[in-house]
């Protein structure tokens, strides 16, 4: 089998989009990492401010990607995008910034909303984005967002992983009475033909402008925009503490609005899950940073 051609990333024409709007920006690709949001938080704290220059850091395999609550997952070169965002940043409320970012991502790779009918691209609260069709949701990509401080200066890592590459799953028969696995979501789903260095290549700047304006206005301008894509929105919802209501959107500050038994509740706790009791998606690849 012949080795891989090398992928060619277009870090020059991102920098060039972004460097003009965020002084001291720069592009890094490597080989191989542990974890993008690892590597970057690794040189913030052993350098603090001298690390905290707004940096895009994209590696091409990862051996120890980490997604929330501490999942794991790894990456193959080729198979799926993963990056980090690390840049200082001082919004006043930070409520919110995980939904900005799927928003902007999702716009990215799905610029237009259909005239009737949901997107193809849901945003699932609090970090992940779906890819939906008539029969099933699968996850397409995760979000993972990390701060730390040094003295005042507050620095902030956002992972970014996506599936890109469609992926053939071991055709092995299922047991009696389970049901068959589904394929993970890709882009390529949408997209056909696309590949990592394109995709990174429709969603690196927009971010980057997504995040700078999250950080002057916060999460209410992003709000009506989360809404045209909320997966949840309308239906039937339990909490990982095994509460159960209706989501009904999310409030000006990024929280999940639950009805619930005992009325209307405010989701926003990092350590809370939240899945559809309907229509249940299907376990997907692509974890973060």
């Amino acid at each position: 089998m012949s080795p891989a051609a090398p992928i060619r990333w277009p870090a020059e024409a991102i920098w060039e989009a972004v460097a003009p709007v965020l002084p001291g920006f720069t592009v890094e690709v490597l080989p191989t990492v542990d974890s993008t949001n690892t590597e970057l938080m690794r040189r913030f704290r052993a350098a603090g401010p001298a690390a905290a220059e707004p940096v895009l850091l994209v590696a091409e395999q990862q051996s120890a990607g980490r997604g929330r609550m501490g999942r794991a997952w790894q990456s193959r070169a080729g198979d799926s995008l993963t990056f980090s965002l690390g840049m200082a940043l001082q919004p006043a409320d930070w409520s919110g910034l995980s939904l900005a970012v799927g928003i902007s991502i999702a716009e990215s790779l799905q610029p237009a909303l259909p005239a009737a009918g949901q997107p193809r691209i849901r945003l699932k609260w609090p970090n992940d984005l779906w890819l939906a069709d008539a029969r099933d949701e699968r996850k397409l990509a995760g979000i993972l967002v990390e701060t730390a401080s040094w003295g005042e200066l507050r620095y902030v890592v956002i992972g970014v992983g996506i599936n890109v590459r469609a992926l053939t799953l071991d055709p092995t028969p299922v047991a009696a009475g389970q049901a068959a696995a589904l394929a993970p979501a890709a882009l390529q789903d949408i997209l056909p033909g696309v590949d990592v260095a394109q995709a990174l290549a429709l969603v690196a700047a927009p971010l980057v402008q997504a995040v700078q304006a999250f950080g002057l206005f916060g999460f209410a301008p992003f709000q009506a925009r989360f809404a045209a894509r909320d997966a949840l929105a309308g239906r039937a919802v339990q909490l990982s503490d095994g509460t159960e209501g209706m989501a009904h959107g999310v409030g000006e500050n990024g929280a999940l609005l639950v009805h619930t038994a005992a009325g209307m509740k405010e989701i926003t706790s990092s350590e809370v899950s939240v899945r559809p009791l309907a229509r249940q998606a299907s376990p997907g690849s692509a974890r973060p940073c």
